[in-house]
């Protein structure tokens, strides 16, 4: 950091994250004191705080109050298998790995009106998933289903569809159809509370619509993974046409 003369918060923070990601600052490792480093990099304390919360948030450093501020530990990923869940068998075989689901009942949204094609206002059953490992969120998975094609029980009841939620898979009848569509984006509010991840971290958003073998749809799922926490992976089936051989 000798001779290093920021302008603004951000060049603190890129000289920091070079330090972590080259690994001349170690996972683990605790920063020096804040008043220390604003001397080092000679800004004021305010400033020093603004570049360490964005590397807060893009989950770089963390802050241990009473203690200061440590480099994380790379994070393990989770696997989104495309189509029909997050987990990979491996991954959900991991004793670590845990998933809280709420479910209730609520009327679509102008969102949802579109997505599952249904009037405003309809109601529709809401599952929300949230997956954690060792406390620390991973992934979130709000599922939304036609009320009168719910099944009967909550996750909490049955079985078969805990399980399906556990993976973020589709809980309503085996669809013909889905269709998925990714983006990294900036997390909403409520995103980034749950995750609890800042604003400038980006996410990895899926919108998974599934459809059954008569057009409808049957289920709309809007899942969010903090981007540095989620490897997805899709698969592209080719159908070879075979045309019948002239006679």
């Amino acid at each position: 950091m000798t001779g290093f003369v920021p302008r603004r918060h951000h060049d603190i923070a890129d000289d920091l994250r070079h330090q972590i990601t080259t690994g001349s600052i170690k996972p683990g490792e605790r920063l020096p004191a804040e008043a220390g480093l604003a001397a080092q990099y000679r800004v004021s304390t305010v400033t020093l705080r603004r570049a360490l919360a964005v590397l807060q948030g893009e989950g770089l450093v963390e802050k241990i109050h009473g203690k200061g501020n440590y480099v994380r530990h790379p994070r393990r990923k989770i696997m989104y298998v495309g189509g029909w869940g997050t987990l990979d068998p491996w991954t959900a075989a991991e004793p670590t790995l845990r998933i809280t689901i709420r479910s209730s009942t609520v009327p679509a949204s102008a969102q949802l009106t579109t997505l599952l094609k249904v009037p405003t206002g309809s109601p529709l059953a809401e599952y929300t998933c949230l997956s954690l490992e060792q406390g620390m969120p991973q992934g979130l998975a709000r599922i939304y289903i036609p009320r009168d094609m719910a099944p009967v029980g909550v996750p909490d009841d049955d079985s078969v569809r805990r399980e399906a939620a556990t993976r973020f898979a589709v809980l309503g009848p085996s669809p013909a159809t889905i269709r998925e569509t990714v983006s990294a984006r900036s997390p909403t509010p409520d995103e980034a509370s749950a995750l609890r991840i800042g604003n400038s971290m980006a996410v990895l958003a899926i919108t998974r619509i599934a459809t059954d073998a008569s057009g409808r749809v049957v289920e709309a799922a809007l899942l969010a993974f903090p981007g540095d926490r989620v490897d997805a992976v899709f698969t592209a089936h080719h159908v070879l046409n075979e045309r019948p051989t002239q006679g």
